[in-house]
C-alpha cells in the first residue's frame, strides 16, 4: 500500500489528520443564523426615508447579523398630474413639496433644502429607481444602497435633480461604475421590468406608505413598521420575529471606519450612532479622528463631515 506522507497520527494527542492542521480549533457556535428577511420599502425622493437614515444605519450596524436586508423600490411618484399626489400632506403640485420637505428636514435634522421643487422639480422618482434596480441586479445590494444614499444626498441636501440623466450618470460614475452604460440600460424595457417586480413585491407585502420596514421569520410571520420610528421600535420588532426577549447588539463601529465606509456623515447621524448630544459632536470628532482624516462643512445650519 502506498504510504500517504501527508497523514500523521500523533501519539500524544491521539489524533490522526493532515499534517500541519491545528489539533485544537476554536469554533464560535454563537454566530447568529440569518433566519429573518427584512424588506425596506422606500423611494429615492421619500423625505421621511431620508429622515430615518441615522436610525436605520445604527440598526443595521448593530443587529444586521440577524437578518437579510432587502431594499424594495415602492414607486412614490410616476409623474405629476392635475389631481392630488399626497393630499394628506397638502401636495398637489411640485412646489407644494418644498415646504413639506423643509418641515421634515427641520424636525429630523437631516437637512433638506427643497427649493429645487420650485425651480427645477423632479418630475418622476422612476428614473433613479430604475437605475437602483439595474445596479442591484448587475452588481450587488451594497453598491445599489450606496447609490441610493448618494442620490438622496444630492437631492435633499445639495439640491440636484436626481431624475435628470446627467445627474444620475455623475452619481453612478462616482461609485466607480460606468454611469452612462448603467443609466442607458435603466432606460430600456428591462429597467421598468425590474421596477415592476418591486412594485409587485410592495403590494404583496402590504406596504402602502414609505418608509415601511417588514421583518419576516422562517414561519412566515413578521412585523410591519411604517414611518419613521425610534431606534428601539426596530429592535423590539426584531425581537418579536425572532421570539427572543433579549438581543445582544454588536458594538458600534469606530467613527474612523464608519466615515471611511460612508464618505459623508451629518451631525445627526453621528449623534444617533454613538448616543451623544449635538453639543458633544465636535469634541467627539476631535477625539476620534485626526484632523487630516476629515473635512467639516455646514449646510442649512447642520454640520456634516467628509472623509478626506
Amino acid at each position: 500500500m502506498k504510504n500517504n506522507n501527508n497523514m500523521i497520527c500523533d501519539l500524544e494527542t491521539g489524533v490522526c489528520g493532515v499534517a500541519g492542521e491545528e489539533v485544537i480549533e476554536v469554533i464560535d457556535f454563537n454566530q447568529p443564523k440569518k433566519s429573518v428577511n427584512l424588506y425596506y420599502v422606500t423611494d429615492p425622493i421619500c423625505s421621511h426615508c431620508w429622515a430615518i437614515e441615522p436610525v436605520l444605519r445604527r440598526f443595521v450596524e448593530q443587529y444586521g447579523d440577524h437578518f437579510n436586508f432587502h431594499t424594495v423600490m415602492g414607486g412614490l411618484l410616476e409623474k405629476w398630474h392635475d389631481g392630488p399626489i399626497d393630499p394628506a400632506n397638502g401636495i398637489y403640485k411640485p412646489a407644494d413639496v418644498a415646504g413639506h420637505w423643509r418641515e421634515v428636514g427641520e424636525f429630523s435634522r437631516m437637512p433638506i433644502d427643497g427649493t429645487l421643487m420650485i425651480d427645477n422639480p423632479v418630475q418622476s422618482s422612476y428614473p433613479p429607481s430604475r437605475v437602483f434596480k439595474v445596479i442591484q441586479k448587475d452588481h450587488n445590494e451594497k453598491t445599489a444602497f450606496e447609490y441610493l444614499r448618494r442620490t438622496r444626498e444630492a437631492l435633499f441636501a445639495f439640491n440636484q435633480n436626481i431624475s435628470e440623466k446627467s445627474v444620475m450618470i455623475e452619481i453612478v460614475n462616482k461609485l466607480g461604475l460606468n454611469g452612462e452604460a448603467i443609466v442607458n440600460k435603466a432606460e430600456q424595457p428591462i429597467g421598468q421590468q425590474l421596477l415592476n417586480e418591486d412594485f409587485g413585491l410592495t403590494r404583496d407585502l402590504g406596504a402602502r406608505g414609505f418608509p415601511t420596514i417588514i421583518m419576516i421569520n422562517e414561519e412566515n410571520k413578521g412585523v410591519k413598521i411604517v414611518g419613521g420610528r425610534p431606534f428601539e421600535n426596530y429592535v423590539d420588532g426584531l425581537k418579536q420575529v425572532l421570539n427572543l426577549e433579549e438581543l445582544q447588539p454588536k458594538q458600534q463601529p469606530s467613527l474612523s471606519s464608519l466615515l471611511e465606509k460612508e464618505k459623508l456623515l451629518f451631525s445627526k447621524e453621528i449623534e444617533v450612532m454613538y448616543d451623544i448630544e449635538q453639543s458633544e459632536v465636535n469634541s467627539f470628532i476631535e477625539k476620534e479622528l485626526s484632523p487630516d482624516r476629515y473635512q467639516v462643512n455646514e449646510i442649512l445650519g447642520e454640520l456634516y463631515f467628509i472623509q478626506k
